[in-house]
């Protein structure tokens, strides 16, 4: 699941940078960088967070 949470986190990544690209305005890329964001976070805190909480010091 960490690699997954990584692709996932990079995803997100690209979709805020390529929103340069797709929209002239600047609402609309307010709006897709957000998206991306929104990406970003899903994989950082949804899958690589809990891929690492399983395996934690403490839990042994």
């Amino acid at each position: 699941m960490g690699i997954a949470g990584l692709i996932v986190t990079f995803l997100g990544f690209i979709i805020a940078v390529a929103s340069l690209g797709m929209s002239s305005s600047v609402g609309g890329r307010m709006v897709i960088v957000l998206i991306g964001l929104v990406v970003s976070l899903v994989g950082i805190i949804g899958l690589i967070n809990p891929a690492y909480q399983k395996k934690a010091a403490w839990r042994k």
